[in-house]
């Protein structure tokens, strides 16, 4: 069976942002800024490498200025032409018509749910899914590294990262199976195990691929840890029916749904930017001295 092409993309930005508040009281925490452009635009970009050609995002109350974010802004535009003011920036947040879908989550139910509530614009064909707090640094980017392995093996895939066995209680943890280089075979998946507990070290990180069954399994899918619907439960329930990967990223990730990862993404960005770079590494020496 051919495996299909990857074209469209889910975003869940609906979450209400409650780790950052009071940022996040009226600015949706997925238009938080790493240095000078905000989680979400990293998150398209990094779709855009890959080849997707459909973004959808599931968005909630407030997060109008995501909508804002990826449109034409007349007066801004029509002000920076007149003073000659380059617009090459500007054009990099547009999104072409037919290219943007939104719909909305119309409660905090959970990724899982959040994720079905796209079911009728992904249709049958497989997606890929990002969460644009897992900030992923690399070349190419995490989704471009995990279509070149999909394109090899097809079925479901699900970006992988080692984290210390005291933290795996954080996070959906990998049964692992067969492993060839950085693709590991999937043989479980658990949402938050007991510390202790873990089948591995191999946690699931924001970037998932997946078929369009999934749809059928959340639509059934019982509230897991939480008392949300969990992803990770309805992706364990199509283990063993279709093909299942984990792609270890080659690159580094920053959690910036966490204040810490939040700060050094906008650090670890800055220092290695031409512009700005040498001045902030010269002031953090300073600062740590």
């Amino acid at each position: 069976m051919p495996i299909k092409p990857l074209r469209k993309a889910v975003f869940p930005v609906g979450g209400l942002g409650t780790r950052f508040l009071p940022a996040t009281k009226a600015l949706p925490k997925e238009m938080l800024p790493v240095v000078d452009r905000p989680l979400i635009q990293y998150a398209v970009d990094e779709a855009i490498e890959a080849g997707i050609e459909q973004m959808i995002f599931v968005t909630g109350r407030g997060k109008s200025a995501i909508e804002d974010h990826f449109d034409i802004a007349y007066e801004l535009e029509t002000t920076m032409r007149a003073r000659g003011k380059s617009m090459e920036l500007l054009h990099q947040t547009r999104l072409k018509p037919g290219a943007v879908a939104y719909v909305r989550q119309q409660e905090p139910m959970g990724l899982g749910h959040a994720v079905w509530c796209a079911r009728d614009i992904v249709g049958d064909e497989p997606f890929a899914v990002l969460l644009a707090d897992d900030f992923m640094v690399g070349r190419p980017g995490c989704l471009k590294q995990m279509v070149d392995a999909y394109m090899k093996v097809g079925g479901n895939m699900i970006c992988a990262q080692e984290v210390p066995e005291d933290q795996t209680h954080m996070y959906g943890v990998i049964t692992p199976g067969m492993r060839d280089g950085a693709l590991t075979e999937v043989k479980g998946l658990v949402e938050k195990p007991k510390p202790g507990t873990a089948p591995s070290n191999l946690s699931v990180i924001g970037r998932y691929i997946l078929q369009p069954e999934v749809m059928r399994v959340l639509e059934t899918q019982e509230k897991g840890a939480g008392g949300e619907i969990q992803l990770t439960d309805a992706m364990a329930r199509m283990v063993g029916d279709q093909p299942f990967h984990g792609l270890t990223f080659d690159g580094q990730r920053y959690d910036c749904g966490d204040k810490a990862g939040y700060i050094q993404a906008n650090l670890a960005l800055a220092i290695g930017r031409e512009d700005i770079g040498p001045a902030v590494r010269a002031f953090a020496v300073n600062l740590l001295r």
